[in-house]
């Protein structure tokens, strides 16, 4: 079961952006979506 997402608003450096988006290129990520919730999923674990 698939939870609910909300949209949320960011600044974030141009960058990390065009790092963002070559990753997505590579296929790395899905989309900037990913991108962030996968880092900060990763975040989140180690910080427990």
């Amino acid at each position: 079961m698939t939870k609910a997402k909300e949209k949320v608003s960011i600044a974030v450096s141009d960058d990390l952006l065009k790092w963002i988006d070559a990753q997505i290129k590579k296929r790395r990520f899905a989309n900037r979506s990913h991108a962030f919730e996968y880092g900060v999923q990763l975040m989140m674990e180690r910080s427990e």
